[in-house]
């Protein structure tokens, strides 16, 4: 997309932090925004402070119901016009430990994290494909999506996820001819109250020993994460910026920072290094791929 002016965009978790950020740059660069958010009294204030640059709607809306999703995106196009930019922002991200790992966690994060992208992408590329004309998709992971290390398995793996799907899409989209952009942004430290907002659906959960520990390791670290982020987070206004200018230049990744460039380089090598010199049994996989796509 050359352009961002005059096009409709239609971004969750857009009431603070990097959803608002994106929010902003969008705006100014002439896309009328849809915003989509849990945090109705955040959505209130951040619609009102973006109607005074473009043409704004605002959707309470939680990611994982589908049927609700639907709706907002068919009123979003009814009052702002077709969608053609869509951006999967919304997420959670809590601190955690193997030993208080529990269903209620993992369903939390995956439902949040990758199904909200899902459903997302199910929800607006079908109109896109079908309208044709350039679009572009951009979906939230993060740096724990690149990195094995550091970060908990629930988020980590979450995140992993949307990143693999977001350049499995790309690639079938460039492959199909499709003019569907994908970009997949992976945020390091960036200054907002997520882990606040998070900590919050942390202690909504319900369950036993284990998701009780979970919810008072949130509660303890929650307000110095939160410092952390003011002290040495990236703006959101600029993690915003970038993502605008991916969408323009069509950018598989936004990367915010170098911090984990160690671990990504050496992740990276481990992974060559388990390469076997030659294939250990006869086999041609790219003869295997060749056959399937010209079926």
């Amino acid at each position: 997309m050359d352009s961002l002016a005059n096009t409709t965009s239609f971004i969750t978790g857009a009431a603070q932090g990097i959803g608002l950020g994106i929010a902003r740059a969008l705006a100014r660069q002439g896309s009328r925004i849809a915003l989509a958010d849990l945090d109705e009294d955040a959505l209130a204030t951040a619609a009102a402070e973006l109607a005074g640059v473009t043409e704004v709607a605002a959707f309470p809306l939680d990611v994982r119901d589908r049927d609700a999703y639907a709706r907002a995106a068919d009123e979003a196009e009814r009052r702002l016009g077709p969608v053609s930019v869509l951006c999967n922002n919304a997420g959670v991200a809590f601190p955690e430990q193997p030993a208080d790992m529990t269903y209620e966690l993992w369903d939390l994060a995956v439902d949040i994290n990758l199904g909200g992208v899902v459903n997302g992408v199910q929800t607006f590329l079908p109109r896109m494909l079908r309208r044709g004309g350039p679009a572009h998709i951009v979906n939230t992971a993060s740096a724990a999506g690149l990195i094995g290390a550091g970060v908990g398995p629930m988020y980590t793996s979450s995140k992993f996820a949307v990143v693999g799907l977001s350049e499995a899409l790309r690639h079938q989209l460039e492959a199909g001819g499709h003019e569907v952009g994908v970009t997949v942004l992976c945020p390091g430290g960036v200054a907002t109250n997520m882990a606040r907002s998070s900590r919050t659906l942390v202690a909504a959960q319900r369950g036993g020993e284990e998701l009780r520990r979970a919810q008072a390791r949130a509660e303890e670290l929650t307000p110095k994460i939160e410092s952390a982020l003011r002290r040495f987070g990236v703006p959101a206004d600029g993690v915003g910026e970038l993502v605008a200018e991916a969408i323009k230049a069509n950018r598989l990744y936004v990367l915010t920072d170098r911090t984990g460039i160690d671990l990504i380089t050496a992740r990276t090598e481990a992974i060559l290094a388990a390469m076997p010199q030659a294939d250990p049994v006869e086999g041609d996989f790219e003869g295997f791929r060749g056959a399937v796509h010209d079926s």
